[in-house]
């Protein structure tokens, strides 16, 4: 109901509710079937390459598994977060080699590092020309410097709750406008129109 009352095309989710909004299609095409085009046809738009943001254990990100990072989080228990996060449990001494693709640091470094980051913590992980603090270490930069500016932004509203009223209220008043409509065409479709 929440996807099809918007008359959404395109739903932006995470690769674990693609199964949701493929349930909702479901639905719309057998309303369709039955009412004739009243529905629209959603589809799951999902970035590949960040669909996931793995915890800092490893698994899935999670605040049952107690291995996140809050966007609105002191920064420097950020960095002591990332800074002790799991590596590659094959890495257990400096001299060690490692494999990126075995680390959970990696999975990180593919959402927020360059690509030339990328290449040096590649290279420097699999020939042990660095250790793990080192590879975390434009990381947990890159991550404190997105966590800062969230809570920066976040502040702003905290100490402005009008303001945050405003945009709750300029919200509903849009959605209400076009559920109103949604919900119009289909009892129009569906014979439930009473005068």
């Amino acid at each position: 109901a929440d996807i099809l009352i918007y008359d959404s095309n395109v739903v932006p989710v995470g690769q674990d509710q693609k199964q949701h909004v493929e349930v909702t299609r479901d639905i719309a095409q057998k309303i369709n079937h039955r009412y004739g085009e009243i529905q629209t046809h959603p589809e799951p738009r999902i970035r590949e390459e960040k669909a996931k943001v793995p915890g800092l254990d490893g698994n899935k990100m999670s605040k049952s598994y107690n291995n996140t990072i809050g966007i609105r989080e002191n920064p420097d228990s950020v960095a002591t977060k990332l800074r002790t996060m799991q590596t590659d449990p094959a890495r257990v001494r400096r001299t060690d080699p490692g494999d990126p693709e075995k680390c959970p640091v990696w999975d990180l470094h593919l959402i927020y590092s360059s690509d030339e980051t990328r290449r040096w913590a590649m290279e420097g992980c699999r020939s042990a020309g660095i250790g793990c603090l080192e590879c975390k270490k434009p990381l947990i930069d890159r991550v404190v410097e997105e966590v800062s500016s969230m809570r920066q932004r976040a502040q702003e509203y905290e100490e402005n709750p009008e303001l945050v009223r405003g945009i709750l209220s300029e919200g509903c008043a849009k959605a209400r406008e076009v559920a109103g409509a949604t919900l119009d065409d289909v009892k129009q479709a569906m014979g439930l129109v009473y005068r």
